[in-house]
């Protein structure tokens, strides 16, 4: 039974429908990305976990709780935090500040500050100083061990490449596996094919708020994919 479920889920903001009709799953430990151009809806699907949308229809569901209509910290409560797309990290607070936020829904589990400090040592290194005083890609990190500290068992990252360099991308393909292979699922939205093809086993098209395309992601480079991804 897959741990994140989503059944006939639609969306928007207001009276605007952003998103129709989703299906969607990830199992724990496993890995599924989100693609699609600018506009598709992506990043409104994940802002839909945490209260961020008006719901039109269906459900999202965690461990077969349904969260679509909870308050907006449901979603970490029962096991889904997010690394966001720009990654707002707070800039008034350290790094280990910053850190300490992602544990407040107090769940328990194999992630905390030493073992976010062993994924990422810069973080345990720099750790006294302000967040924002990291570069671009360490704010990722940041970012990234942020929602690790909320123990989830599926971690929602929203665009994690974007401004990064390649050398980066792949310093952080190495560290999206490690933490798939410790039984942690990821949901990826990410324009970044490489990352995509590096780092997920399954992968599914988004355009105009629908989902067009779904596959394995072996076969993305398949000329029925393409076109797909083209549209």
């Amino acid at each position: 039974m897959s741990f994140l479920k989503i059944r006939g889920f639609s969306a928007g903001y207001g009276k605007s429908v952003v998103l129709r009709n989703i299906d969607l799953d990830v199992d724990q430990g496993e890995s599924v990305a989100v693609v699609g151009k600018n506009g598709a809806g992506k990043s409104t699907l994940l802002n839909s976990f945490f209260g961020g949308t008006t719901i039109k229809g269906g459900t999202i569901e965690l461990g077969g709780v349904a969260i679509q209509n909870l308050p907006a910290y449901s979603a970490p409560k029962f096991g889904a935090t997010i690394s966001p797309q720009g990654r707002l990290v707070l800039p008034h607070l350290t790094i280990q500040e910053n850190l300490l936020i992602g544990a407040a829904s107090g769940r328990g589990g194999q992630w905390n500050l030493a073992s976010v400090y062993e994924l990422f040592p810069v973080l345990k290194e720099r750790r006294d100083n302000p967040g924002t005083a990291l570069s671009g890609g360490q704010q990722q990190m940041l970012a990234v061990g942020r929602a690790l500290m909320g123990n989830p068992r599926v971690l929602l990252l929203d665009e994690p490449s974007e401004g990064l360099s390649p050398v980066l991308v792949d310093s952080l393909t190495e560290t999206f596996n490690r933490i798939r292979e410790t039984g942690t699922g990821i949901l990826l939205v990410e324009q970044h094919l490489n990352l995509v093809r590096r780092v997920t086993q399954r992968f599914v098209v988004m355009s105009k708020g629908e989902i067009i395309d779904r596959g394995l992601t072996a076969d993305i480079d398949t000329e029925q994919h393409r076109k797909a991804l083209a549209f």
